[in-house]
């Protein structure tokens, strides 16, 4: 796990080392670990380590193989690394370290592009074929980990980070309207290969892109699972799903045991970290290291589910570290969490995320976690309705339960020149969920959940909280072949008993019914949830600075009225508006975008 930057120039003149520097510094945070530079003429490679596979020199980047022709940097792990080392061995390849980087460079080596087929895991890579002279960029499957990308005219830039990117100099960094427009409408999601800035792009997930010295690219999608019942399974039961659901996750979570360091848990006390404990104890794993956080009550609303991750703990005999935060620790935070963000998000819960990370990297270097669960296995509200739909019933079922704001409201909302005369949102929903693929409504939105909302929300917050510690999370929901069967899955078991049916029955064999059954809960930190005190007068400075009355994303008397209401009936809805304008203001002026 690392971070990574690059430089690659088309026009004849050489990359700006200083500038590949830079980047690589801005994440030191991602990499405490090591730092390395390396030049091919038309191409410059920067990196930050964090160790955690081949802990020596000998598996530090940017990695170069003179005798291939090859260099790379490279954030993430490839958890199937042993086996690609055998079976590249056994084709007559050497290996020089005992690294997952090695193993790409080879396997890249040995298959050409079609290198990333082979690969399981979570990554972002950045290789320089030098013979070919072209420089290969790939994103792993569910897109856990970012790479952004800014290009200008003869040159292209990339980071494992934005901010990274801003540190180089010489971005467009003037608001993106559409991504505006996206973060407004879906919880604060700008889906890839939008940011909220004009100049700078990320990679979408599963793809690949190759760009060749003179500047010419191409862009591949690389996986595209189908969400439709295949002839295979047509004979399988629900016994039978859950029995094959269970054994991709049982490999899921052994997958994410590879490390030369101990691996933890976030121990939220749901539903998904407490199975992964579960599982992981099944495995024969003793002591397991697992990590809960709670904040203060407020308002009659618990900021802790220590009650159950404190069940969890006890029953598989975990050593548990219960961490608790008072609102005092929330505004510098709050401004920390900002800092680290790579993007603005608008989601209470990843200030606490940014605090849990803080905790858990002072005993533990990777930690596994739930997120994506819900996602891949229909454990929202608004899945259920959708199996009553017709497929063409889609979107404006989920609209209607997932859209913050409509189009209409958002014109009154923005400033007149980030306003919009169509639906962008609408529009992009609308030509995912009608795309071919999915069988069924809830097929098409859980397709839309996992490949295009989940990179950029959960999986993006988890990311760059825990990287901002020099702490590695893996997500073995997010495993590509147990999304894959889950996609296959028929949609009745995935909604059953409340949602997450199937996944509920394999709990059943190894977790006690009462965190099984439990009311469905999130990451509860109240005093974020409430937008109230300390936390409402940061928000209120950002969106009454003058950065933010020069720049007007926002109608002043809209942010006026939102301000001067907080104790209308709809002050829950309110607030969590006011949070979203006030957090992007806030990222924008962090980072000093004018």
């Amino acid at each position: 796990m690392c971070g990574i930057s690059g430089e690659a120039r088309f026009d004849g003149r050489p990359p700006d080392a200083a500038a590949v520097t830079r980047m690589a510094e801005a994440m030191r945070s991602r990499g405490p670990d090591g730092e390395g530079l390396f030049t091919d003429g038309w191409v410059t490679l920067g990196h930050r380590r964090l160790t955690i596979i081949d802990l020596s020199d000998a598996g530090g980047q940017p990695m170069v193989r003179d005798d291939l022709g090859l260099a790379l940097v490279f954030n993430g792990c490839i958890y199937n690394y042993p086996e690609l080392r055998e079976e590249l061995t056994h084709a007559g390849y050497a290996f020089h370290s005992t690294s997952d980087t090695e193993v790409i460079l080879v396997a890249y080596a040995h298959w050409g592009d079609r290198f990333v087929d082979h690969l399981v895991g979570m990554f972002a890579i950045g290789l320089v074929d030098r013979a070919r002279r072209r420089l290969v960029l790939v994103r792993d499957r569910l897109g856990i980990k970012p790479l952004y990308l800014a290009e200008t005219p003869g040159r292209l830039r990339f980071a494992s980070t934005l901010p990274a990117l801003l540190r180089a100099g010489d971005v467009d960094t003037s608001i993106d309207p559409v991504a505006l427009h996206h973060y407004l409408s879906w919880h604060s999601i700008v889906p890839a290969p939008r940011t909220v800035l004009r100049g700078v792009r990320k990679l979408p997930p599963a793809t690949l892109r190759v760009i060749e010295a003179d500047g010419r690219s191409r862009e591949e999608v690389y996986w595209r699972p189908d969400y439709v019942r295949e002839p295979a399974d047509a004979g399988m039961d629900a016994a039978d799903w859950r029995a094959a659901i269970g054994d991709a996750l049982r490999t899921a979570v052994r997958r994410r045991l590879v490390a030369d360091v101990p691996v933890g848990v976030l121990l939220s006390g749901g539903l998904d970290s407490s199975l992964i404990v579960a599982l992981l104890a099944e495995a024969g794993q003793r002591h397991l290291r697992t990590f809960s956080i709670g904040f203060d009550s407020r308002g009659g609303e618990s900021g802790d589910e220590f009650h159950y991750s404190d069940l969890v703990a006890r029953a598989y005999d975990t050593d548990h570290d219960r961490i608790r935060l008072s609102n005092d620790d929330l505004v510098p935070a709050v401004r920390r969490a900002v800092l680290a963000m790579a993007e603005p998000m608008g989601s209470h819960d990843v200030v606490a995320f940014h605090l849990l990370s803080e905790q858990v990297a002072q005993h533990v270097k990777v930690a596994q976690s739930g997120q994506g669960a819900d996602e891949v296995f229909a454990g929202y509200g608004y899945h259920h309705p959708l199996t009553e739909v017709p497929r063409h019933g889609a979107a404006e079922t989920f609209a209607a339960a997932f859209f913050d704001r409509g189009h209409d409201e958002l014109r009154q909302i923005v400033g007149p020149a980030y306003a919009l005369d169509r639906d962008a949102s609408r529009d992009l929903l609308t030509e995912h969920l009608a795309a071919p693929g999915a069988q069924t409504a809830l097929d098409a939105v859980l397709r839309l959940d996992t490949h295009v909302m989940l990179p950029d929300d959960p999986v993006k917050r988890v990311d760059n909280m825990s990287m901002a510690w020099g702490l590695e999370v893996r997500t073995p929901f997010l495993d590509q072949d147990l999304v894959t069967l889950a996609a296959h899955c028929p949609p009745e078991h995935k909604v059953a008993q409340g949602g997450k049916g199937v996944l509920k029955e394999v709990a059943r064999e190894v977790l006690p019914a009462e965190v099984i059954d439990r009311p469905k809960g999130y990451f509860p930190v109240p005093a974020l949830r409430n937008v109230d005190g300390p936390v409402r007068e940061l928000v209120a400075e950002a969106l009454q600075a003058p950065a933010a009355r020069e720049r007007e994303l926002f109608r002043r008397d809209y942010v006026a009225r939102l301000l001067a209401e907080p104790d209308r009936a709809e002050a829950a809805a309110g607030s969590n508006k006011l949070w979203q304008l006030g957090l992007l203001e806030l990222w924008l002026q962090t980072h000093d975008i004018r």
